[in-house]
């Protein structure tokens, strides 16, 4: 899940995206935002519409999981 609610940043399962950067600029977000690794959600693939934009640091991304998911 992402939100653009920044009250939600702060939490090691949790990484900010911001749009003054190019990183978050590719990530085709409209706001600056908070990915939020511990509220996980399953979709099937043709619930999918369309990509909005890559998120090209997914490091931040993949300690934010490994912390949710404790390995």
């Amino acid at each position: 899940m992402i939100t653009s609610n920044l009250a939600r940043s702060g939490h090691p399962s949790r990484v900010f995206v911001s749009r003054s950067t190019p990183e978050g600029q590719q990530t085709g977000l409209l706001a600056d935002s908070v990915i939020m690794t511990d509220n996980l959600v399953t979709l099937l693939e043709v619930e999918i519409d369309r990509q909005i934009g890559i998120m090209p640091d997914m490091a931040t991304v993949d300690a934010a999981l490994r912390h949710t998911l404790g390995i």
